[in-house]
């Protein structure tokens, strides 16, 4: 990740704690103008937003630390424990919701002064839909997990603020007031559910997780093309690390070729990586013609 990427990573990171703090105080004050108890869940699980919002920021902050004696290969992976987290914190609001829900089913009442109430949560949803939407393009754009996590996770909650909405005006229409909290363990089974998702593809990026095979077959269409003078590549390796790409491959080279000339070619080679993915970390091992070649083998074409 270059700097520029790095600092835009961290505004958008720093400006989700007001923007989720904001959200928090809309959906508060609708649960206490009303009294439901779909209200309170949702904003129990903006509380959570609050949360993973700051983990998030310094988090993305500790990941765009330069490589140092004891992190050689850098702090990239520190982003994929914030997704952990925020993916833990979703379960534990979907299970405060649930224990919120249950006593309400018991005693079911129907909400009072429902129009504002719904008004200003309708706002909170508008407000998050709108910041999600712009969090999960960011997170792609910079490859960082803490963003794409955050915006997976408040969209989440977009969800659960259009069924709070939905189920209280079928619950104000037809007077049947347990809608209300019925429709708000529904909305945890969703929650869970969204984050098991952030969870597993965190998981899968800590497990170093292959690029994907339309990003593999860019690398591999750089190295053919800009290879000449090498007698072909094999053993690609490719890895995710946050926002850092790691491609690793053997290039086997004449026996006689001078060390210069191949060490040439290495530099074209990367300069091409890296005008597909910028700031990818590559790693070439070059070997004379001869020895045995295992793995996959990218052909050369000839200019």
């Amino acid at each position: 990740m270059v700097m520029h990427e790095v600092s835009a990573a961290q505004r958008l990171a720093f400006w989700g704690i007001p923007i989720a703090f904001v959200v928090l105080g809309l959906k508060m004050l609708a649960w206490w103008v009303t009294g439901s108890v779909a209200l309170l869940s949702d904003g129990l699980e903006s509380i959570v937003n609050v949360v993973a919002a700051i983990v998030a920021f310094a988090v993305i902050g500790y990941a765009a630390k330069p490589a140092d004696a004891s992190h050689p290969f850098g702090h990239h992976k520190a982003e994929y424990f914030s997704a952990v987290v925020e993916g833990v914190l979703i379960v534990v609001a979907a299970l405060l919701i649930v224990s919120e829900a249950i006593p309400a089913i018991l005693s079911p009442r129907l909400p009072e002064m429902p129009v504002l109430g719904l008004a200003v949560n309708l706002l909170a949803g508008i407000i998050n839909a709108i910041w999600a939407y712009a969090l999960i393009r960011a997170g792609r754009a910079h490859r960082s997990p803490a963003l794409s996590a955050d915006g997976h996770h408040i969209m989440s909650d977009v969800v659960t603020s259009a069924g709070v909405l939905v189920g209280l005006v079928l619950a104000i229409v037809s007077g049947y007031a347990v809608l209300d909290p019925l429709l708000a363990v529904v909305v945890a089974c969703n929650i869970l559910y969204q984050g098991w998702k952030v969870i597993a593809r965190s998981i899968d990026g800590l497990m170093d997780r292959a690029v994907s095979e339309q990003e593999e077959g860019a690398i591999k269409q750089a190295i053919a093309i800009h290879a000449a003078g090498s007698l072909g590549v094999h053993d690609l390796k490719t890895r995710q690390a946050g926002p850092a790409i790691f491609v690793e491959f053997h290039m086997v080279v004449p026996a006689t070729m001078p060390v210069g000339d191949a060490h040439d070619i290495c530099d074209r080679l990367e300069d091409s990586i890296r005008e597909v993915y910028r700031g990818a970390k590559i790693t070439i091992h070059v070997e004379p013609e001869g020895e045995k070649a295992h793995g996959i083998r990218v052909k050369v074409m000839k200019e």
